[in-house]
């Protein structure tokens, strides 16, 4: 293009030496507007030629004001094009107007709905957490556990937590289903150990107390420690039970308000807490989640890679059938962007600026000129034939007049 828009003012000008060398020889007056269109296409092109190079150069290498206006004003130029991004595209009103058209919670909602997206969104899911995993070591995780868990639990008091966890279970009467569990194998293994306990008492006796006497009092214990454990298990209401309930309700009180069962409290966890066989239980725990984990993310075809994609395939089907929710998620998200293009702005809009900075001068006017291309070989073509159809019509306009 830059050969047709030089070959076109190439033309004008010998057209215009021919026209004019024939105005001198007496050539008829129909030269005079050939003469005059190619004259003022000279004056078209030349100048259109200087506007477009005076863009990204000197012309002639000459040092004329106001040219190679890209390469010496190109950080300026940035400048002006971050601030115009940030005003006219970062704005709060644009940032919602096109959100609010584009539709993105149901676009997504119904993109999600999708078997393959849902597979796809869990596949890519899973290639994040196995690389997690992989990068987390064995010992990482039991740092991580001791870090957050062990550390965590020895600056929390315990005494209040217990108390009113412990409140919690007595207040619902979780814990009898335990004393029933108690109460149960006690009587079993009661009735399964009678000549065991009978030999306790026995072995208690006198040397001197006859054995037919040791016999039938270690029958007669036996047979009311079996009374009284079958009495605690069949019957929900007895003294013994209401005096546990009674027991736990007055150490859950003291745990919140005592400040020697507190103390005891807390020194009782950071025992256990200290204790190497639960620094190394710990380990344990979190290698072996670790695995099952690492194990269930690789395998396509597991549990928890199935309900995962069914859960992604759900939540695509809500946002693509609840026209509430869809707004819900559509003006949380404008929200969440609004608040980083007003907030976050001129760090955005500084990617441009730095850019552009870094670019070479010259570098820059190239690139730019070439991205241009062939509409700026088309201005000097426009200028060239333009100013023929001025001169034309002003040399016509001077010989009415």
């Amino acid at each position: 293009m830059k050969a047709v828009a030089a070959g076109l003012l190439v033309l004008a000008a010998v057209v215009y030496v021919v026209a004019r060398r024939a105005e001198d020889a007496g050539a008829p007056p129909w030269v005079g507007f050939v003469r005059a269109a190619a004259e003022a296409g000279m004056v078209g092109g030349l100048a259109d030629w200087f506007a477009v190079t005076a863009l990204f150069r000197r012309p002639l290498g000459l040092p004329i004001p106001h040219t190679a206006l890209v390469p010496t004003r190109k950080d300026a130029l940035g400048d002006s094009l971050a601030d115009f991004v940030g005003t006219h595209f970062l704005a709060e009103d644009v940032v919602r107007d096109r959100l609010h058209s584009a539709g993105v919670a149901g676009r997504v909602g119904r993109w999600l709905a999708r078997r393959d997206s849902a597979e796809r969104v869990t596949a890519e899911a899973a290639t994040l957490a196995r690389g997690a995993l992989v990068v987390l070591g064995d010992d990482d995780v039991q740092e991580l556990l001791e870090r957050t868990v062990v550390r965590r639990l020895s600056d929390v008091p315990a005494g209040p937590a217990a108390g009113r966890l412990l409140a919690g279970v007595v207040a619902d009467g979780s814990h009898h289903g335990l004393v029933d569990a108690v109460a149960d194998h006690a009587v079993a293994w009661l009735q399964h150990h009678a000549e065991d306990v009978e030999a306790v008492v026995r072995g208690q006796a006198p040397s001197w107390s006859p054995r037919l006497v040791d016999e039938l009092v270690a029958a007669k214990v036996y047979a009311e420690v079996l009374r009284f454990a079958t009495a605690v298990r069949d019957d929900p209401d007895h003294p013994l039970r209401r005096s546990l309930d009674a027991w736990l309700a007055a150490l859950a009180a003291d745990l919140g308000s005592d400040p020697a069962v507190m103390a005891r409290a807390d020194a009782l966890l950071g025992r256990l807490l200290d204790h190497p066989q639960v620094r190394t239980s710990l380990g344990e725990l979190g290698a072996t989640v670790r695995r099952l984990v690492l194990q269930a993310v690789e395998d396509p075809d597991s549990e928890l890679r199935r309900r995962a994609s069914a859960m992604v395939a759900d939540l695509g089907a809500r946002l693509a059938a609840d026209s509430e929710l869809r707004e819900k998620v559509d003006r949380w998200l404008a929200d969440a962007l609004v608040h980083v293009a007003t907030n976050y702005s001129a760090e955005l809009t500084a990617v441009i600026t730095e850019t552009v900075r870094r670019w070479d001068g010259r570098e820059a006017a190239r690139r730019i000129e070439l991205a241009v291309g062939r509409d700026l070989q088309f201005v000097r073509v426009n200028g060239t034939v333009v100013g023929a159809l001025v001169g034309l019509a002003l040399h016509a306009v001077g010989l009415l007049l």
